[in-house]
C-alpha cells in the first residue's frame, strides 16, 4: 500500500527533499573548507595574445554543480525567491538561511539554484556561492530540517 500525503504537509515535503539533500550534503565539508577562498582560476595563454582567459574550478565544485542540475532541487523560477523575501545580497541570503523553517524548504532550493543557475552563464557565481558560505549554510540548514521533522511519523489525518 503506498502512503497518502497530504499536498505540502511536512511528511510530503521531507519525502520530496531528503534523498537529494543528503547525496549533496557530502559536499559540506569541503564548502566549509573553502569559505572565504577562490575556488577558480583563470586560464590565459600569455603566447596566444588575442584569446579570451576563461575561469578554470576546482572539480569538487564542479561534481557538486553536476549533480545539483540532476536532482529536484533545481528552481529555475528562483528570482520570485529573492523578489518575494526581499533577498539582495549575501548577508540577505544567510539571514534568511538562518532563520528558515521546514516551510522554507522550497525558497531554500531557489537560494541554491540562483548561484547554479547563474554560474553557467556568470563566471564567478559559482566561486561566489562557495566564498560566502551560502552552498554551505544552505545545505546544512536543510539537513538540519530535514532530519528534525523526519524524525517520527505523524498522523496522515
Amino acid at each position: 500500500m503506498s502512503e497518502v500525503f497530504r499536498e505540502n504537509s511536512i511528511d510530503e515535503i521531507v519525502a520530496r527533499y531528503k534523498a537529494d539533500v543528503m547525496q549533496l550534503y557530502r559536499y559540506v565539508p569541503w564548502f566549509e573548507s573553502h569559505v572565504k577562498e577562490t575556488v577558480q582560476n583563470t586560464y590565459s595563454n600569455e603566447s596566444m595574445e588575442h584569446t579570451i582567459p576563461f575561469p578554470v574550478y576546482d572539480s569538487t565544485l564542479l561534481s557538486f554543480v553536476k549533480e545539483f542540475q540532476r536532482t529536484k532541487l533545481v528552481d529555475r523560477n528562483y528570482a520570485y525567491v529573492y523578489t518575494r523575501n526581499r533577498l539582495r545580497n549575501s548577508a540577505d541570503e544567510l539571514r534568511f538561511i538562518e532563520n528558515a523553517e521546514i516551510k522554507n524548504m522550497d525558497d531554500l532550493c531557489g537560494i541554491l539554484s540562483k548561484y547554479v543557475i547563474e554560474g553557467n552563464v556568470r563566471g564567478s557565481a559559482w566561486s561566489e556561492g562557495v566564498r560566502n558560505g551560502v552552498f554551505c549554510a544552505a545545505l546544512s540548514k536543510m539537513k538540519e530540517i530535514l532530519e528534525f521533522w523526519g524524525k517520527e511519523p505523524r498522523s496522515r489525518g
